[in-house]
This record gives structure tokens, sequence and C-alpha cells, in this order.
């Protein structure tokens, strides 16, 4: 049990790093390729790499309708539209903004953890600890919010919700899948949206294969998308749904400290305050469970 409990927390860890470096690696990849066909070469790269990975673990494929089903899911609501929403969105607002805006994914998914998972009711840690973390959010990129483009709002807006309904849908009709099968499963799917897409908007010479464009799908492709969805899809078989899309709390504030490493961006007074209130939202959100565990080992301390 020690030593899962310590594979969680290091998976929350490892998605937390990487998805905190997408919002740059998409805005970076933006200005050589075109949104919706970012998207799409960075999902071509993600099947073949996790085709190969269940090839050499000598993984099945699930085939059966249920399956089938969950795959459509996934790729409607998590890897198809929501990715498109996001990447033709920061065409038009700062990451910064974006990350703020995709922040209320807790929201979402607590509000649907509430009503259609039966274990995983709301409670006053949650709410209050998911509040907490969001006003940390906005207070870091406060100056972000002085942006106006209704557009790149409203996408990541959509996208944010269309995801939330995805998780929420995955824990209660996916548990028989593995993360490597859901993920490739829905991507198969969703790439066949997202080139739709493409072909119908987009004029395929704006792609620009350059060391910028071809650096963020291959980082998108690879980390971005195959290690952390094997790594978000195998913790939500182990914990609940919305104690998981905390981690949305998380990334916008290390992305603020990858940008400050990688570009030499000073890092404001505020944005550590506002770090600050992002740790303890997630503290109080976890509260319950974390006092039921203190109590657990004050018992079997005193018993023993």
């Amino acid at each position: 049990m020690k030593s899962e409990r310590m594979l969680i927390a290091l998976g929350f860890v490892l998605i937390s790093v990487i998805w905190g470096s997408t919002w740059l690696a998409i805005k970076i990849g933006l200005e050589s390729v075109p949104p919706f066909y970012g998207v799409a070469l960075r999902f071509s790269a993600a099947i073949i790499i996790l085709y190969l990975y269940q090839q050499m673990r000598g993984q099945a494929f699930p085939r059966d309708s249920a399956s089938i089903k969950a795959y459509i899911v996934v790729a409607v609501l998590s890897f198809s539209f929501p990715f498109a929403l996001v990447y033709w969105g920061e065409q038009y607002i700062p990451s910064g903004l974006a990350s703020i805006l995709f922040a209320g994914y807790p929201f979402v998914v607590a509000l649907g953890s509430h009503f259609f998972l039966a274990d995983e009711r709301l409670n006053v840690f949650k709410v209050c600890g998911i509040t907490l973390g969001f006003c940390g959010i906005v207070y870091i990129f406060w100056n972000d919010l002085a942006i106006r483009s209704g557009g790149g709002m409203g996408a990541i807006l959509l996208s944010t919700l269309m995801q939330g309904t995805s998780l929420i849908i995955v824990k209660r009709v996916a548990k028989h899948l593995s993360a490597a099968s859901l993920s490739l499963g829905g991507m198969m799917f969703g790439i066949v949206i997202l080139y739709g897409l493409a072909l119908t908007f987009e004029d395929f010479s704006d792609v620009h294969l350059d060391a910028k464009g071809l650096g963020s799908i291959l980082y998108l492709g690879s980390f971005g998308t195959v290690v952390t969805f094997l790594t978000f899809y195998w913790l939500l078989k182990k914990v609940q749904a919305v104690y998981l899309s905390l981690v949305s709390l998380v990334t916008p504030v290390l992305a603020v400290i990858l940008g400050a490493i990688w570009l030499d961006e000073r890092l404001e007074p505020h944005v550590y305050g506002g770090a600050v209130v992002v740790l303890i939202g997630i503290l109080i959100a976890n509260g319950k469970d974390l006092g039921e565990e203190i109590l657990h080992r004050k018992n079997r301390l005193f018993s023993a």
C-alpha cells in the first residue's frame, strides 16, 4: 500500500510537470503548424508510439462493443474537438489566460462526480479547496484577464467542459480497459475527426516542419500525450476523479515557473503568493481523506 501511494504521488507530479510545459509547447508549435494539423500530427505520433508500446508488452487491444463505445466517447470528448479547441483558442489568447480558463476543469469534474459517481460525492473540503485553488490561479494570472478575445476564451471553456464530462464517463464505463488501450483507441478514432477538420479548414501548405514545428509535435506526441495519458488513466483507476482533476490547478503554476527557467522571465512576488494559495487549496480539497489517513495511522500506532 505504501509503495502504491508513492507511485500515485509520483504519477501526479509527473503529469503536472509535463502538462505544465505543454501550454508553452503548443504556443511555440503554432508558429509553424496550423492548429488542427498540429494536434492531428501530435496524435499521429502518439498512436505510433502507443502501438509499439502495446506490441512490445504483448498487450491485447480490445475490440468488443463496450470498448469501442468507450473509445468513441474519449475520441469525441477528449482527444479530438477539445484539443482542437485548445490549439485554435491559443492563437488568440495568452497561454496563461488559457490555463486560467482550463482551471475550471475541477469544478466540472466535481459536479459530475457528485451526481454520477456514487462513491465520489462532494463535501465541504472539496468545494472549499477547489474554490481556493482556482482563486490562486486567477491571482497569479490577473494581468492576463485584461485580454478580451471572446472566441479564444470560449473555445478553451468549451474544451474544459467536454474534457471534464469525458473524465466522468470514462470513470463509469471504461474500468475494464487498460490505460494504453483506452488512449490508443481514443486517439485512433479522434484523428479521423481531426484530419477532417484540418482538411476542411486549413491549407497543408501552411504546415512547416521546421525545428519549432517538428519539435513541438514530437514532444507533445511523446511526453505530452503518451507518457501523461498512460499515467493519467492509470491514476483514474486509483483515485477519485475530482482529486485527479486538481492537476489542472497545478499545471498553470508550473507553466509560469518553467517560463521563468526556459525564457528567463522574472517571477513577480504575487506568483509565489498565488502558488501558496493553490497548494493550500489542494490540501484542503484532500482534507477529508488526509484526516482519515492520519486517524487510521494513529489508531494503528496505539493498537500496536
